[in-house]
C-alpha cells in the first residue's frame, strides 16, 4: 500500500472505531439499563461505568483529531484490554466485540505513533 492509501484506510478505521466508542461510551454515560446491569455484575460500582464511558468518549474524540489519534487509540486499547479481561474473568459471554475493538485501537496506535 502507498502512504496515501494507508492514510485513507487508517482514517476509515479511525472513523469506524470512533463511532463504535461514541455509541458504547454514550450508552454508559446515559445509564442504559444493560450497561447499569453489566457494571453491577462487575462489582466496582456505577462510578466505574461513568469513568469507562468518559474514557471511551474522550478516546473516540481524540481518534478524530489529527495529532491526538495515537493517544486516543492507546487509551482505548487499554480500556478494551480491561473489557476483554472483564468478560473472561467476571462477565462471561462473548469477548469478541471487545477484542475486535482492542485490535482496531492497537492498529491505529501502531500506525499513528
Amino acid at each position: 500500500m502507498t502512504n496515501a492509501t494507508t492514510n485513507i484506510a487508517l482514517w476509515a478505521l479511525q472513523i469506524l472505531t470512533a463511532a463504535a466508542f461514541l455509541a458504547s461510551g454514550g450508552a454508559k454515560l446515559a445509564g442504559a439499563g444493560r450497561m447499569v446491569e453489566t457494571f453491577d455484575k462487575i462489582g466496582r460500582g456505577q462510578w466505574f461505568r461513568y469513568l469507562t464511558g468518559f474514557l471511551q468518549v474522550a478516546g473516540a474524540i481524540a481518534l478524530l483529531v489529527p495529532g491526538y489519534a495515537f493517544y486516543g487509540a492507546a487509551l482505548l486499547a487499554v480500556v478494551m484490554a480491561g473489557a476483554v479481561a472483564s468478560h473472561l474473568l467476571i462477565l462471561g459471554g462473548s469477548f469478541a466485540p471487545a477484542l475486535v475493538l482492542l485490535i482496531f485501537s492497537a492498529v491505529i496506535a501502531y500506525f499513528r505513533r
